[in-house]
């Protein structure tokens, strides 16, 4: 259950953490956005496959920077959670980058090989000249790891960290209700994160219950006279531009027919990563 901190320390507290916001922004382009557009800069050969790449090594990295800025956000907000909760998050997140670093690495050493990510494990040409056939059902199992095991360790205390942030950010006093220059520098490159996170790392449901639930936040405390401070507004604004970027996104390969057979289901959202190595790649080598 979570708690108020006392009101001594809240009233100490910046309006606009501009410190947290710019290490929230630099680990998240660099460490974590970084990783795929090294993979596509430097050359394959350029270190042993059998070693760490750069991409690994920026992996390993946010590895360690992200639950070290998550605990920072928790230390920030009014609200407090129970020690063995904070624990368990902070545990889950580095277990759940760790499954996404191994699986990430060795997909991108199969796709040196000619893996192609936008058929499934079983349909590409590598898997079904594979020797014996059963393993392909531990490439399947190292990929759920990733896509399901992975993220939801991952993801889940990463928003919902995010969303006990968003709660404490509201003032009674309305000339509060606006953003300082930094903020509006920030606003672009954090939606754009938001949009790669959804996009790349299908959380669109997740980062849809989030921002209801910031909505619905904003909506029951205006009734009770508190209005959303600096901080509060940078994250609504850059949760609400994600969401209208996701949207774009859609709209610009609704009428893709592969992509259509890549994401099964009532959610079409294509991976970035998917999109290159299926149409970008395959022109560049025109």
């Amino acid at each position: 259950q979570t708690r108020r901190r006392p009101r001594g320390r809240e009233r100490t507290q910046p309006r606009f953490h501009l410190d947290l916001w710019l290490s929230f922004t630099f680990q998240n382009w660099i460490l974590d956005v970084g990783r795929p557009v090294v993979m596509l800069v430097l050359p394959a050969d350029w270190l042993p496959l059998q070693h760490p790449g750069v991409a690994d090594h920026l992996h390993f990295l946010y590895n360690v920077t992200a639950p070290l800025i998550l605990l920072k956000m928790l230390e920030r907000s009014p609200w407090m959670l129970p020690g063995l909760a904070v624990r368990l998050g902070i545990i889950a997140v580095s277990m759940g980058t760790t499954l996404h670093l191994v699986a990430d690495s060795i997909t991108r050493r199969l796709l040196l090989i000619g893996y192609q990510l936008h058929l499934p494990v079983r349909e590409n040409p590598i898997m079904r000249n594979l020797k014996p056939s059963a393993l392909v059902d531990v490439f399947e199992l190292l990929f759920h790891y990733d896509d399901t095991v992975g993220h939801m360790m991952w993801y889940v205390p990463f928003f919902l960290v995010l969303v006990l942030f968003f709660n404490g950010c509201f003032s009674r006093r309305e000339q509060e209700e606006r953003m300082p220059p930094s903020a509006w520098m920030l606003l672009a490159p954090n939606a754009a994160y938001y949009w790669y996170l959804i996009t790349e790392g299908q959380t669109f449901i997740l980062f849809t219950f989030t921002f209801f639930a910031m909505t619905t936040t904003v909506m029951h405390q205006r009734r009770r006279g508190l209005f959303l401070n600096s901080d509060g507004l940078f994250m609504f604004y850059s949760f609400s531009a994600a969401l209208i970027l996701v949207a774009i996104w859609v709209a610009c390969l609704w009428n893709d027919s592969i992509l259509r057979t890549t994401v099964p289901g009532l959610i079409y959202i294509p991976r970035p990563c998917t999109v290159y190595t299926l149409h970008l790649h395959q022109m560049s080598h025109i």
